[in-house]
């Protein structure tokens, strides 16, 4: 896997760069929030990559933080979202929006974005719920406590109740109640 590249910005082509490393120029494909924050071409760069090999092409895409490396990596996670889309959605939106969207549930802001329909953000709305951060960090950063409460919230909502319920039942459980513990406790919660 190629994670990063440091060299000579040869060419700026929105959304595809090229990046001289050591005579051996890279196309990358970059989000447009990226590509506004790029140096002039001659200029010397460093761009986060993420490699997807295909059966008829290997694709660099290339972003200026590892936020934005991270958002990309979750949405490409989910089933129908293919990486070039997931490109298109950082363009239209920076992750800090995008976390906000979600936090907030407003299916509005992504279906600004073109090849977004109204049904595709809100099964992303869910999808990326807990993983973009209310506090703006990216999933592998969570704590343990937090991450086993949202493992829970996780449980909960495949039981069929609904997020407001689940997260009231969050509530009341102790910070360091184990996963299979904090499930039956919420149940019980639940159930009164």
């Amino acid at each position: 896997m190629i994670g990063q590249l440091r060299g000579t910005l040869a060419e700026k082509s929105p959304p595809l760069i090229v990046i001289d490393c050591h005579g051996v120029g890279y196309e990358v494909q970059v989000s447009m929030n990226t590509f506004y924050h790029l140096p002039a071409v001659g200029e010397s760069a460093l761009l986060l990559t993420h490699l997807v090999v295909r059966e008829d092409a290997h694709i660099l895409f290339g972003f200026g933080s590892a936020r934005e490396r991270a958002c990309f990596r979750e949405l490409i996670k989910i089933s129908g979202l293919g990486p070039k889309t997931a490109l298109a959605i950082l363009s239209g939106l920076t992750v800090d929006d995008l976390a906000s969207a979600i936090a907030q549930q407003e299916p509005a802001l992504l279906t600004r974005i073109p090849g977004i329909g109204k049904k595709t953000a809100e099964r992303l709305l869910l999808e990326l719920k807990g993983k973009l951060g209310d506090a703006g960090a990216l999933a592998p950063s969570a704590s343990a406590p937090s991450q086993q409460r949202q493992d829970i919230l996780q449980a909960l909502l495949a039981l069929g109740y609904s997020d407001k319920e689940a997260q009231q039942s969050l509530k009341n459980l102790p910070g360091d109640i184990s996963v299979s513990e904090g499930i039956k406790s919420a149940l019980k919660s639940l159930a009164k």
